[in-house]
Protein backbone atom coordinates (compact mmCIF):
# COMPACT_ATOMS: atom_id res chain seq x y z
CA UNK A 1 0.00 0.00 0.00
CA UNK A 2 3.38 2.34 0.67
CA UNK A 3 2.72 4.74 -2.26
CA UNK A 4 -0.82 3.48 -3.51
CA UNK A 5 -2.36 6.80 -5.23
CA UNK A 6 -6.49 6.78 -5.97
CA UNK A 7 -9.01 9.40 -6.66
CA UNK A 8 -10.56 9.46 -3.17
CA UNK A 9 -9.41 8.29 0.17
CA UNK A 10 -12.47 8.06 2.78
CA UNK A 11 -11.28 8.02 6.40
CA UNK A 12 -13.70 5.44 8.55
CA UNK A 13 -15.48 2.82 7.79
CA UNK A 14 -19.01 3.63 9.46
CA UNK A 15 -22.19 4.13 7.55
CA UNK A 16 -21.22 7.52 6.52
CA UNK A 17 -17.80 6.32 4.63
CA UNK A 18 -19.11 2.80 3.24
CA UNK A 19 -22.25 4.65 1.64
CA UNK A 20 -19.80 7.71 0.25
CA UNK A 21 -16.89 4.91 -0.89
CA UNK A 22 -19.84 2.61 -2.64
CA UNK A 23 -21.37 6.06 -4.63
CA UNK A 24 -17.74 7.06 -6.01
CA UNK A 25 -16.85 3.24 -6.80
CA UNK A 26 -20.42 2.96 -8.75
CA UNK A 27 -18.98 5.95 -10.85
CA UNK A 28 -15.73 4.04 -11.54
CA UNK A 29 -13.61 6.34 -9.49
CA UNK A 30 -10.94 4.55 -7.59
CA UNK A 31 -11.09 4.50 -3.64
CA UNK A 32 -9.51 3.36 -0.76
CA UNK A 33 -10.80 3.32 3.05
CA UNK A 34 -8.56 3.51 5.79
CA UNK A 35 -10.36 2.69 8.77
CA UNK A 36 -8.69 1.64 12.43
CA UNK A 37 -11.70 -0.54 13.07
CA UNK A 38 -13.45 1.13 16.41
CA UNK A 39 -16.79 2.50 14.96
CA UNK A 40 -18.87 4.42 17.99
CA UNK A 41 -21.71 1.80 17.80
CA UNK A 42 -19.89 -1.39 18.89
CA UNK A 43 -21.31 -1.31 22.10
CA UNK A 44 -24.78 -1.13 21.37
CA UNK A 45 -26.71 -4.49 20.43
CA UNK A 46 -28.50 -3.18 17.77
CA UNK A 47 -29.02 -0.25 15.19
CA UNK A 48 -32.55 1.08 15.02
CA UNK A 49 -34.83 3.24 12.50
CA UNK A 50 -32.79 1.25 9.14
CA UNK A 51 -35.18 0.54 6.83
CA UNK A 52 -35.60 -2.50 5.59
CA UNK A 53 -32.75 -3.51 8.64
CA UNK A 54 -34.75 -2.80 11.47
CA UNK A 55 -32.74 -4.29 14.77
CA UNK A 56 -29.55 -5.44 13.04
CA UNK A 57 -26.17 -5.64 14.71
CA UNK A 58 -24.42 -2.46 14.20
CA UNK A 59 -21.41 -4.35 13.11
CA UNK A 60 -23.32 -6.73 11.08
CA UNK A 61 -24.33 -3.70 9.18
CA UNK A 62 -20.93 -2.30 8.50
CA UNK A 63 -19.80 -5.98 7.29
CA UNK A 64 -22.69 -6.09 5.14
CA UNK A 65 -21.73 -2.41 3.94
CA UNK A 66 -18.21 -3.16 3.42
CA UNK A 67 -18.84 -6.55 1.34
CA UNK A 68 -21.26 -4.27 -1.13
CA UNK A 69 -18.30 -1.70 -1.14
CA UNK A 70 -15.68 -4.48 -1.83
CA UNK A 71 -17.83 -5.30 -4.23
CA UNK A 72 -17.74 -2.54 -6.59
CA UNK A 73 -13.94 -2.44 -6.12
CA UNK A 74 -13.20 -0.41 -3.49
CA UNK A 75 -9.76 -1.31 -1.29
CA UNK A 76 -9.33 -1.14 2.37
CA UNK A 77 -6.90 -0.38 4.98
CA UNK A 78 -6.86 -1.19 8.24
CA UNK A 79 -5.25 1.49 9.92
CA UNK A 80 -5.11 4.93 11.14
CA UNK A 81 -4.36 8.26 9.09
CA UNK A 82 -2.11 9.97 11.49
CA UNK A 83 -0.64 12.94 9.67
CA UNK A 84 -2.19 14.89 6.51
CA UNK A 85 -0.68 17.34 4.18
CA UNK A 86 -0.98 18.47 0.40
CA UNK A 87 0.99 17.93 -2.47
CA UNK A 88 0.79 18.84 -6.01
CA UNK A 89 -1.58 16.22 -6.77
CA UNK A 90 -4.05 16.30 -3.97
CA UNK A 91 -2.83 15.20 -0.66
CA UNK A 92 -0.86 12.85 1.27
CA UNK A 93 -1.93 10.36 4.06
CA UNK A 94 0.62 8.99 6.25
CA UNK A 95 -0.58 6.19 8.48
CA UNK A 96 0.27 4.72 11.56
CA UNK A 97 1.68 1.33 10.06
CA UNK A 98 4.55 3.56 7.90
CA UNK A 99 2.43 3.22 5.10
CA UNK A 100 1.26 6.38 2.78
CA UNK A 101 -1.97 6.99 0.46
CA UNK A 102 -2.14 9.78 -1.86
CA UNK A 103 -5.42 10.86 -3.09
CA UNK A 104 -6.87 13.85 -4.87
CA UNK A 105 -9.48 14.34 -2.54
CA UNK A 106 -10.69 13.57 0.74
CA UNK A 107 -13.89 12.62 2.62
CA UNK A 108 -13.91 12.48 6.51
CA UNK A 109 -16.01 10.23 8.01
CA UNK A 110 -14.53 9.57 11.20
CA UNK A 111 -17.04 10.14 13.37
CA UNK A 112 -16.95 11.05 16.84
CA UNK A 113 -15.76 10.05 20.37
CA UNK A 114 -18.66 10.05 23.32
CA UNK A 115 -17.11 11.57 26.60
CA UNK A 116 -19.13 10.69 29.19
CA UNK A 117 -19.99 12.67 32.93
CA UNK A 118 -17.33 11.99 35.01
CA UNK A 119 -19.40 9.56 37.51
CA UNK A 120 -17.95 6.19 38.29
CA UNK A 121 -18.86 3.52 36.78
CA UNK A 122 -20.98 4.95 33.59
CA UNK A 123 -18.88 3.75 31.05
CA UNK A 124 -19.47 0.20 32.35
CA UNK A 125 -23.27 0.70 31.44
CA UNK A 126 -22.66 2.72 28.31
CA UNK A 127 -24.46 1.73 25.33
CA UNK A 128 -26.86 -1.24 27.51
CA UNK A 129 -28.27 0.69 30.40
CA UNK A 130 -26.82 4.01 30.12
CA UNK A 131 -28.29 5.62 27.28
CA UNK A 132 -27.89 8.90 25.47
CA UNK A 133 -30.60 9.04 22.65
CA UNK A 134 -34.68 7.97 22.90
CA UNK A 135 -34.96 7.12 19.63
CA UNK A 136 -31.74 4.47 19.39
CA UNK A 137 -32.64 2.87 22.65
CA UNK A 138 -36.01 4.15 23.80
CA UNK A 139 -38.43 1.69 22.59
CA UNK A 140 -35.99 -1.20 24.60
CA UNK A 141 -36.22 0.52 27.78
CA UNK A 142 -40.33 1.85 27.46
CA UNK A 143 -42.18 1.38 31.02
CA UNK A 144 -39.73 1.49 32.87
CA UNK A 145 -38.08 3.09 35.81
CA UNK A 146 -35.64 6.01 33.87
CA UNK A 147 -33.29 8.40 35.35
CA UNK A 148 -32.05 11.37 34.06
CA UNK A 149 -28.51 12.74 34.85
CA UNK A 150 -28.88 16.17 34.59
CA UNK A 151 -25.51 17.69 33.72
CA UNK A 152 -26.55 19.79 30.58
CA UNK A 153 -29.30 21.66 29.40
CA UNK A 154 -29.85 19.13 26.79
CA UNK A 155 -30.66 16.98 29.53
CA UNK A 156 -33.82 18.44 30.29
CA UNK A 157 -35.10 17.91 26.51
CA UNK A 158 -33.94 14.18 27.37
CA UNK A 159 -36.09 14.04 30.36
CA UNK A 160 -38.99 15.33 28.25
CA UNK A 161 -38.62 12.70 25.42
CA UNK A 162 -38.24 9.71 27.85
CA UNK A 163 -41.22 11.00 29.28
CA UNK A 164 -43.04 10.00 26.38
CA UNK A 165 -41.68 6.43 26.85
CA UNK A 166 -42.29 5.85 30.06
CA UNK A 167 -44.51 7.33 33.47
CA UNK A 168 -41.89 7.08 35.62
CA UNK A 169 -39.09 9.14 34.65
CA UNK A 170 -36.68 11.36 37.39
CA UNK A 171 -33.95 13.84 36.94
CA UNK A 172 -31.11 14.14 39.12
CA UNK A 173 -30.55 17.57 38.99
CA UNK A 174 -26.59 18.00 39.34
CA UNK A 175 -24.85 21.46 38.73
CA UNK A 176 -27.75 22.32 36.66
CA UNK A 177 -30.59 25.16 36.86
CA UNK A 178 -33.69 23.75 35.70
CA UNK A 179 -36.03 26.90 34.20
CA UNK A 180 -39.36 27.49 35.89
CA UNK A 181 -41.26 26.88 32.69
CA UNK A 182 -39.21 23.75 32.50
CA UNK A 183 -40.20 22.87 36.20
CA UNK A 184 -43.77 23.58 35.40
CA UNK A 185 -43.93 20.94 32.77
CA UNK A 186 -42.48 18.43 34.51
CA UNK A 187 -44.67 19.03 37.15
CA UNK A 188 -47.86 18.36 34.90
CA UNK A 189 -46.07 15.53 33.63
CA UNK A 190 -44.83 14.31 37.09
CA UNK A 191 -41.78 14.19 36.48
CA UNK A 192 -39.31 13.87 39.47
CA UNK A 193 -36.37 16.53 40.45
CA UNK A 194 -33.89 15.00 42.93
CA UNK A 195 -31.02 17.61 43.36
CA UNK A 196 -27.53 16.19 44.84
CA UNK A 197 -24.75 15.39 43.33
CA UNK A 198 -24.75 11.68 41.38
CA UNK A 199 -21.41 9.50 43.20
CA UNK A 200 -21.50 6.39 41.15
CA UNK A 201 -23.45 3.60 39.27
CA UNK A 202 -23.63 0.70 40.22
CA UNK A 203 -25.53 -2.61 40.17
CA UNK A 204 -26.25 -4.55 36.95
CA UNK A 205 -27.51 -4.17 33.49
CA UNK A 206 -31.23 -3.16 33.73
CA UNK A 207 -30.75 -2.66 37.65
CA UNK A 208 -28.59 -0.09 38.29
CA UNK A 209 -27.78 1.52 41.56
CA UNK A 210 -27.56 5.25 41.21
CA UNK A 211 -25.38 6.86 44.36
CA UNK A 212 -27.12 10.51 45.09
CA UNK A 213 -25.19 11.55 47.70
CA UNK A 214 -24.71 8.74 49.44
CA UNK A 215 -28.43 7.12 48.91
CA UNK A 216 -29.11 4.36 46.44
CA UNK A 217 -31.61 5.27 44.10
CA UNK A 218 -32.89 2.18 41.55
CA UNK A 219 -33.94 2.70 38.20
CA UNK A 220 -33.60 0.37 35.26
CA UNK A 221 -31.96 2.41 32.44
CA UNK A 222 -29.88 5.64 32.96
CA UNK A 223 -30.13 8.72 30.32
CA UNK A 224 -27.19 10.73 30.21
CA UNK A 225 -25.44 13.57 27.72
CA UNK A 226 -22.47 13.01 26.26
CA UNK A 227 -20.06 15.49 25.29
CA UNK A 228 -19.35 14.88 21.23
CA UNK A 229 -16.08 15.46 20.32
CA UNK A 230 -15.03 14.82 16.41
CA UNK A 231 -12.73 12.92 14.97
CA UNK A 232 -10.99 15.85 13.42
CA UNK A 233 -7.09 15.65 13.91
CA UNK A 234 -6.40 15.51 10.25
CA UNK A 235 -8.38 18.25 9.29
CA UNK A 236 -7.37 20.51 11.60
CA UNK A 237 -3.61 20.12 10.01
CA UNK A 238 -4.97 20.69 6.60
CA UNK A 239 -5.62 23.89 8.42
CA UNK A 240 -9.54 23.56 8.98
CA UNK A 241 -11.29 24.97 11.98
CA UNK A 242 -13.74 23.01 13.94
CA UNK A 243 -17.05 24.81 15.15
CA UNK A 244 -18.99 24.17 18.28
CA UNK A 245 -22.31 24.05 20.19
CA UNK A 246 -23.89 23.17 23.45
CA UNK A 247 -23.27 19.54 23.58
CA UNK A 248 -19.98 19.20 21.45
CA UNK A 249 -17.63 20.14 18.27
CA UNK A 250 -17.93 19.19 14.62
CA UNK A 251 -16.69 19.79 11.05
CA UNK A 252 -18.30 22.87 9.61
CA UNK A 253 -19.47 21.69 6.32
CA UNK A 254 -21.41 23.06 3.17
CA UNK A 255 -24.21 21.96 0.71
CA UNK A 256 -23.99 17.98 0.78
CA UNK A 257 -20.35 18.10 2.82
CA UNK A 258 -18.15 20.30 1.57
CA UNK A 259 -15.69 21.96 4.02
CA UNK A 260 -13.85 25.18 4.29
CA UNK A 261 -10.55 22.96 2.65
CA UNK A 262 -10.59 22.84 -0.45
CA UNK A 263 -10.53 18.90 -1.74
CA UNK A 264 -11.80 17.85 1.55
CA UNK A 265 -15.73 16.91 2.54
CA UNK A 266 -17.45 15.62 5.78
CA UNK A 267 -20.03 13.02 6.59
CA UNK A 268 -21.88 11.51 9.35
CA UNK A 269 -21.06 12.55 12.45
CA UNK A 270 -18.08 13.88 12.27
CA UNK A 271 -19.80 16.95 10.72
CA UNK A 272 -23.71 16.00 12.31
CA UNK A 273 -23.70 15.16 15.64
CA UNK A 274 -26.71 13.78 16.00
CA UNK A 275 -26.96 11.75 12.85
CA UNK A 276 -28.27 8.56 12.96
CA UNK A 277 -26.98 5.06 11.00
CA UNK A 278 -29.79 6.13 7.97
CA UNK A 279 -28.84 9.52 8.29
CA UNK A 280 -25.10 9.78 8.26
CA UNK A 281 -25.60 6.59 5.17
CA UNK A 282 -27.61 9.49 3.05
CA UNK A 283 -24.98 12.49 3.98
CA UNK A 284 -22.12 10.11 2.76
CA UNK A 285 -23.94 9.05 -0.47
CA UNK A 286 -24.76 12.65 -0.93
CA UNK A 287 -20.69 13.39 0.01
CA UNK A 288 -19.65 10.99 -2.77
CA UNK A 289 -22.12 12.57 -5.57
CA UNK A 290 -20.58 15.85 -5.37
CA UNK A 291 -16.71 14.34 -4.76
CA UNK A 292 -17.28 12.75 -7.90
CA UNK A 293 -18.79 15.77 -9.64
CA UNK A 294 -15.86 18.18 -8.73
CA UNK A 295 -13.67 15.38 -9.89
CA UNK A 296 -15.38 15.36 -13.23
CA UNK A 297 -15.29 18.94 -13.85
CA UNK A 298 -11.44 18.63 -12.59
CA UNK A 299 -10.88 15.93 -15.62
CA UNK A 300 -12.93 17.90 -18.14
CA UNK A 301 -10.81 21.40 -17.14
CA UNK A 302 -7.25 19.39 -18.00
CA UNK A 303 -8.49 17.62 -21.17
CA UNK A 304 -9.46 21.43 -21.97
CA UNK A 305 -6.14 22.61 -21.15
CA UNK A 306 -4.34 19.97 -22.93
CA UNK A 307 -6.27 20.84 -25.98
Amino acid sequence: MSGSTCDVVVLGAGAAGLSGATALARSRRSVVVVDGGDPRNAVSGHAHNVLGREGIGPLDLLAQGRREAQGYGVRFVEDRAVLARRDEWGFVLELLGGATVRARRLLLATGLTDELPDVPGLRRFWGRSVLHCAYCHGWEVRGQRIGVLGTRPASLHQALVFRQLSEDVTVFVQDLEVPAGTAEQFDVLGVRLLPGTVRGVSGEDGNLRVDLDGTQIGVQALVVTPYHRARAELFAQLGGELATNPVGEFVPTQQAGATEVPGVWAAGNVTDLGAMVQGSSAAGVLAGMRINHDLVLEDVAKLLAAR
